[in-house]
């Protein structure tokens, strides 16, 4: 019996709750694998406690170690950080958009107003296409061709250049521009407001038409306004008017007072009662009312010939459109917004240019030229022969000058050293007619084996100043 009892295995341990093993009894090893609590490990009985967990390493706690680093945030500050930097981009994002959208609508708000400042001929497109049969065809393909007018209304505010009869106005300027198709040059061809022309039969204010007549050119405007202008210099040129644009007074100087005055520089003092102009001699910057003065003046001029003020016109024009072309004007928007304000203020327009858009497509397609190969002359013409105060063409000068471009092909300029008298000059109207001669052969223009030279007119450019 004794042996019996003293074989039989030593009692197992009893791990009830509450009882600590022994310091001596071995703890087994942990099984592998999970180490969560199976569920056989949960007490058994009502009442009784779980085990303690038991420790485990920080490792498996956490993974990131960075918290415990010296001077790194609580983990209780990042939702707020998190919001605080949310709420500052919010603000960046929106302050930014708003500062987009008030651009667009500055940008917005001046396009508009520039654009209905722009005044619309209607009445000319109507006119103009009641005789659409008998106008000559359009010209070679993307060349064009702007007729220019000068009113000089005395309606308004412009009553103190002259006697108001009406409202009633006349062309004291008249310039046919050409844009060559390549874009590479453009030629203002003026054209005398005492020419003796064929002027048709046009609709006047009143809604009466005037009788077809042979009259001073100028009239033209005063019977029809553009309309009868546009059909009489198609009926003298044989050349398809494209658009036309109408500049007041009152537009002319404000453009001049946009970019700063004009430069120019004059021999002799100036002082003519009819024009509000005295200058002194030398060089000097012209402002609106002086320039104005200026370009509308005959009698403070030499000898007061219509040729000789169109001349200095054509003149201060070429020192105008090279102001407008430097950068300190078109590259600076407080400088470039008043140029066009007045422009726009100024224009009255057929249509096809009736919107900013259309005058900037325009302006686009000339800023590439060359201020040299912008030229500016004079139709050729002599004194009338039945009244030396009238003018008549010279030909075949004139006819050769026409078809030039007609044809859109290239003429050139003399320097204004060149230009004829008032009343003719034997010598510039002969280099004049030979040039015009020798574009008259039949050899053709592109033809590299024999070029025909390009015909040559007294004139300017705008790469010339006034003052050299």
């Amino acid at each position: 019996m004794d042996a019996d009892v003293t074989d039989s295995p030593p009692p197992e341990p009893d791990h009830r709750a509450g009882d600590e093993p022994r310091p001596d009894t071995p703890t087994p090893p942990e099984p592998a694998g999970p180490t969560e609590p199976d569920a056989s490990d949960t007490p058994d009985a009502p009442g009784e406690q779980p085990d303690a967990p038991e420790p485990t390493e920080p490792t498996e706690l956490t993974e990131p170690t960075e918290l415990s680093e010296p001077g790194a945030p609580d983990a209780s500050d990042t939702p707020g950080d998190r919001n605080r930097r949310h709420h500052w981009l919010r603000w960046t994002a929106l302050g930014v958009s708003f500062l987009v959208l008030a651009a667009a609508g500055t940008g917005w708000w001046f396009y508009k107003k520039l654009d209905n400042n722009i005044r619309t001929d209607t009445t000319a497109a109507a006119e103009l296409e009641r005789y659409g049969k008998e106008r000559p065809p359009p010209g070679a393909d993307n060349a064009q061709n702007l007729l220019l007018i000068g009113s000089d209304s005395r309606a308004g505010s412009n009553s103190r250049y002259g006697r108001d009869d009406g409202g009633s106005q006349r062309s004291d300027t008249t310039i046919l521009l050409h844009l060559a198709a390549d874009r590479k040059s453009a030629t203002a061809v003026s054209l005398p407001r005492d020419l003796m022309a064929d002027i048709p039969d046009c609709l006047k204010q009143d809604g009466t038409r005037s009788k077809a007549q042979f009259a001073q050119f100028n009239w033209a405007f005063e019977f029809g306004g553009a309309a009868c202008t546009i059909r009489t210099v198609e009926k003298l040129t044989g050349i398809r008017v494209d658009h036309h644009m109408v500049v007041d007074f009152s537009g002319f100087k404000d453009m001049v007072d946009a970019v700063d005055g004009v430069e120019v520089c004059l021999k002799q003092p100036v002082d003519d009662r009819q024009a509000h102009l005295k200058l002194p001699a030398g060089r000097q910057t012209l402002h609106g009312e002086q320039a104005l003065g200026f370009v509308r003046a005959r009698h403070g001029f030499g000898d007061g010939s219509d040729t000789e003020r169109m001349d200095r016109q054509q003149q201060f024009l070429g020192s105008l459109v090279r102001k407008v072309q430097s950068n300190g004007v078109l590259l600076n928007p407080t400088r470039l917004y008043p140029v066009l304000d007045a422009m726009t203020k100024s224009l009255t327009t057929d249509p096809g240019l009736n919107s900013l858009k259309d005058l900037y497509d325009l302006v686009r397609g000339m800023r590439g030229i060359p201020t040299d190969k912008v030229q500016f002359l004079t139709v050729p013409r002599k004194p009338y022969t039945y009244d030396t105060n009238r003018d008549e063409l010279v030909q075949p000068d004139a006819r050769v000058l026409f078809q030039q471009l007609r044809d859109d092909r290239p003429l050139q300029v003399t320097p204004a050293g060149g230009t004829q008298k008032d009343k003719g000059d034997g010598d510039a109207q002969k280099r004049t007619a030979d040039g015009a001669d020798s574009s008259s052969s039949d050899d053709k223009p592109d033809d590299p084996a024999s070029p025909s030279p390009a015909p040559t007119y007294p004139g300017s450019n705008a790469a010339v100043g006034m003052c050299g």
